[in-house]
């Protein structure tokens, strides 16, 4: 039987989230004046945040400034090892410095602030060490401190890290709050993928790269099939004097079939369903997702300011990644 057969792997799993929730816990105690001194400091700069760090504190570094440059604040990532060999000039005048360690004690952190002190721009300092050299010589020390790492030899970086994820994750979420950072604003730094999409396509984006099929309400059964058929959406407004009256589905029509043999004489008024569910064209996209999901229908009618525009499709949605 071999070590691994001893482990109690499901345990040792849920050690791991309570050993991190644990440390993030304790950490609210170091949300005091110096963060939101750290946090006013960050709303006012004129320039950027330059957040820098050696090793695995590198790799949250560049995640907290994707999220800072998504919400807002304007941000860059600086490697500590490149800063010293040319990309100190990534630095001007007006920028933020946010350092990252967990000792705070690294040779390529040591050098590199007496440099950025140099240059006279202020240091935050993300760091578990209140003793060390970045803590100390930083203008804001925020403390990301932990008792063990969840590894089991206390060595490999992973409460740490999520500590320092965490106190960036909480200067980004109060600084988009000072900034009055909204959806829309967070629609136009997400433009694409579904998450953009939920947050600025409207219906009439989707309506207006479809027909808009319809039938008068005298229409009949010939009329009525050629309409839902050459469209391919299923479906067909019917119209009263250009005015919405009802629709037709390719369900309606099968009921039909079902219920009359005589199908001479069959007007789209009779077979219609009256009142039928219609979404302005201004909404967003997500609103007539939602009525389709409520009343388990596949195609909404669009409307502005009760005139028909067109259809949506269940289809456009999936198109769209909506769903």
């Amino acid at each position: 039987m071999s070590m691994s057969d001893h482990i109690d792997i499901v345990q040792l799993g849920k050690s791991t989230i309570e050993n991190e929730t644990r440390a993030l816990v304790q950490m609210t105690a170091s949300i005091d004046h110096r963060f939101e001194d750290a946090v006013r400091l960050l709303h006012t700069v004129s320039g950027r945040v330059v957040i820098t760090g050696i090793g695995k504190s590198a790799i949250i570094a560049q995640k907290i400034v994707a999220t800072m440059n998504s919400t807002g604040t304007p941000a860059l990532f600086m490697h500590a090892a490149d800063a010293i060999h040319g990309d100190l000039g990534m630095i001007q005048q007006g920028d933020i410095v946010i350092i990252i360690s967990k000792s705070g004690e690294s040779p390529e952190i040591k050098a590199l602030i007496p440099f950025i002190k140099n240059f006279g721009n202020p240091i935050i300092a993300i760091c578990g060490n209140a003793a060390s050299f970045l803590a100390l010589q930083a203008d804001i020390f925020l403390d990301t401190t932990i008792d063990q790492e969840a590894c089991p030899n206390n060595l490999a970086p992973t409460t740490s890290t999520t500590a320092q994820l965490v106190m960036g994750d909480a200067l980004a979420v109060c600084l988009l709050q000072l900034k009055g950072f909204s959806s829309k604003d967070f629609a136009r730094f997400h433009p694409g993928g579904a998450l953009g999409k939920r947050l600025y396509l409207r219906i009439k984006d989707l309506s207006s790269q479809n027909a808009a099929p319809s039938v008068k309400a005298s229409a009949g059964l010939k009329e009525i099939i050629i309409a839902i058929s050459s469209n391919r959406l299923g479906a067909t407004a019917v119209l009263e004097n250009e005015v919405l009256l009802g629709v037709i589905t390719d369900g309606d029509l099968r009921r039909m079939l079902e219920k009359h043999e005589d199908l001479a004489g069959i007007q789209a008024k009779d077979i219609c369903t009256l009142n039928p569910k219609s979404i302005e064209e201004e909404a967003m996209a997500v609103e007539g997702l939602e009525l389709m999901r409520t009343y388990n229908i596949s195609q909404l009618l669009v409307t502005h300011q009760g005139q028909y525009r067109g259809m949506v499709h269940l289809h456009d949605m999936i198109r769209e990644g909506l769903i």
